[in-house]
């Protein structure tokens, strides 16, 4: 069974940073491009981030191009997103999310809130 779970969110001052994890199971984590999306309160779903199989060739949305970093760990079947200068638009609930044989697997979640 495929799992993704999502941890690492919080709450964090404009300006801060936090590092989300997400921990993958159930297939073979190193084969699989991976994706970062989040939600606003009230709002749809953004892509934030990409990162193919091999952890090389990252990709960003606009809006955290400088100040999200992401990576992965296939030795530990990990994905992180690193997040620096942390504004109130980021808060969301941020998902990590993967296609296997076209198939969408989403994690449960973890929220960010950017706040004073």
């Amino acid at each position: 069974e495929v799992q993704l779970v999502e941890s690492g969110g919080g709450l964090v001052q404009p300006g801060g940073s936090l590092r989300l994890s997400c921990a993958a199971s159930g297939f073979t984590f190193s084969m699989y491009a991976m994706d970062w999306v989040r939600q606003a309160p009230g709002k749809g779903f953004e892509w934030v981030s990409s990162i193919n199989y091999s952890g090389d060739r990252p990709t960003y949305a606009e809006s955290v191009k400088g100040r999200f970093t992401v990576s992965r760990d296939n030795a530990k079947n990990t994905l992180y997103l690193q997040m620096d200068s942390l504004e109130p638009e980021d808060t969301a609930v941020y998902f990590c999310t993967t296609n296997i044989l076209t198939r969408p697997y989403w994690g449960q979640g973890t929220q960010v809130t950017v706040s004073s």
